[in-house]
Formats: C-alpha cells, structure tokens, sequence
C-alpha cells in the first residue's frame, strides 16, 4: 500500500494548525501514513501548545501518528515544509507520497484519498493538486499558467482587447470545470510524489514566501512531471492568515525579491527585467484608463513605484535575492 505523508506548516496559527490536522487526519483514515506539524519558529508558545494538544488528544500514537517539530528558523514557506519533508515518516522512512495542506486549510473526507488515486494512477504525473474553495463555498483561484512576459503585460493592464490578444498567455485563466493539466497549483493542498522531489529537489530556500511553488512546479515540468488538477478533491481554505496578503498596504520586499529570484533563476537575467518592464507598462495602461474612467486604482500604494525601483536596485547588486520578512 502506497504511504503518505501530511506536512502542515504552523506560524503563528496553532489552534488553526489544530483544526487542519484534525480535518486531516479524518481525510486519512484508511491510508498508511502519518502527519508531521511543523512549527516554523513562530516564538509565541504554538509549539508547545500544539505539542500538548497532540498527546491530550490522543494523535500522537496510532495508526496515523502526529508528530510536532519545530524547525529553529523561519525560513519562509519553502524551508518550513522541506524541514517535515525531509523528517519522513516516524523513524525517518521515505513516503510514497508528501501531501501539504496549509493550516488554513481542511480537507474534505475524501479530498487526499482523491488526490492519492490519481497519482496511483497516472504515473506520469508528478504533483496533483486539490479544488480549493471558501469557507462560503466560493472557488479560490489556485490553478495557473507559468508566468511569462506576455502574461505580466496583460495581467497588470486589465484591458479586454489586451486580454483577448494574450488570451493563451492569462496566467490565472478560468478555473477548469474537470480534472486536467494545469501549469502550477498553489500549495495550500497539493500532494508530490517523493520520487519525483528525490530527482528534481525539495523546496527552493532562497524563496521566503510566493513563487516557490511555481518554481518547483517548473522544475517537475522541465523534467518531464506535469501538474494535474483534481476537481474530485476538495478542500475548504480561508487564506492568507499567516501571510495577511489581503490587507498588504504596500508590496513587501520578499515578494518582489521572490518575484525577481524566480525570473532570473528559470528565464535569466533579462528576461526578469523585460517582465518587470512588461508588467510595469501593462500597469501604465491600466492607470490611465482609471485616470480617465474615475476608477479607483486597486493595487497597494506605490506599486509600479516599488517595483520599478526594486528591479533597478536588482540589477545593480548583482542579482544575489535576500529572502526576509
């Protein structure tokens, strides 16, 4: 029987965290395996409180055993999960398969059974990723095309003959309706084959948060292991809880540094500056269409500014990416 390993990564969210598991753990029943809790160096009592929660509940014995580890250091998304990723199952085994769930995240009865059907039964595929909806039952968009430079003109312009024009280049098309190909999936419930991650690599750690998904998505790619979307799995999400996202007044800095790391690391130095060009001119358009129409401008004060200005400095220190909060 195929194993699977559950990594939930905790910041600073434990009761959440808790929540995720338990939802987990229903999901996995009748499935060998075991669920790893890592705390990412939250520094404010969570791993302790998860730690006591485990044994009171009863999670830390029995067939699916839940272990809670604390990594010692923040190092964003990437570093948290590759710490439960390279832990394995109890006693250091190698699972068939690592399934990520976020602590925001909770999974239907039957959501990673589904995802572990189709891995076990499309050998060619090498991560597979659930239908993430709200708590409201709304979908979330987490099914995407690779970022390219056409797609950062369009994406920042918003303009319909635009889109149309680039229409194969939208980087977050309609989600689709049926299980298929996609290019990169979001990692909130997203289940990788070990095999593939012992051949291609774990997480990028240069990544503090966003892109390194895409990126590991793009290395499976390239080496011949695509993405599939399983509509069949789902899993309820409420989203950037730990992150905050929603309310970003201004772009952080470990974004546009994730931004340019990923450009550079997979398309090369100038294709990253034409992206940030593309996107900056396609943001150009939308603003003066807003200008014109009285709309209000969505995007977090000084957006093109900070890109614009993080790029250049990019240039100029020789492209070394400082992942940060």
């Amino acid at each position: 029987m195929a194993t699977v390993l559950t990594v939930i990564l905790n910041w600073r969210t434990a009761e959440m965290t808790l929540r995720a598991a338990e939802a987990a753990l229903v999901a996995m029943q009748g499935i060998d395996g075991a669920v790893v809790i890592v705390d990412n160096d939250s520094g404010d009592g969570s791993f302790e409180q998860m730690s006591a929660a485990v044994v009171q509940r009863g999670w830390d014995h029995g067939p699916h055993r839940v272990r809670v580890l604390q990594s010692g250091h923040n190092g964003g998304f990437g570093a948290g999960n590759n710490f439960g990723i390279r832990a394995g199952l109890p006693g250091g085994v190698r699972p068939d398969y690592v399934y990520l769930l976020n602590s925001d995240a909770f999974p239907a009865p039957d959501a990673i059974a589904a995802l572990l059907s189709h891995l076990e039964t499309h050998p060619e595929t090498g991560f597979a990723g659930s239908y993430i909806h709200g708590e409201d039952g709304a979908p979330h968009h987490t099914a995407f095309r690779f970022p390219t430079i056409a797609g950062e003109f369009e994406q920042a312009a918003r303009f319909g003959p635009i889109s149309r024009l680039l229409r194969g280049a939208i980087v977050a098309p309609p989600l689709p309706v049926v299980t298929g190909r996609v290019d990169w999936l979001a990692g909130a419930s997203l289940m990788m084959r070990q095999s593939v991650l012992e051949r291609i690599g774990l997480f990028d750690e240069v990544f503090f948060l966003y892109f390194e998904e895409t990126e590991l998505c793009l290395r499976a790619a390239r080496a011949g292991f695509p993405t599939d979307y399983v509509v069949e799995s789902r899993v309820a999400h409420i989203g950037s809880v730990s992150t905050g996202m929603k309310g970003w007044q201004r772009v952080p800095r470990f974004w546009l540094e994730s931004r340019m790391y990923y450009y550079t690391k997979s398309h090369g130095r100038a294709y990253a500056l034409l992206a940030t060009a593309a996107h900056v001119t396609g943001g150009l358009i939308w603003r003066a269409r807003a200008l014109i129409q009285r709309k209000d401008v969505i995007d977090p004060k000084h957006y093109l500014f900070d890109m614009s200005a993080h790029a250049v400095a990019w240039a100029f220190s020789g492209f070394r990416p400082v992942a940060g909060k």
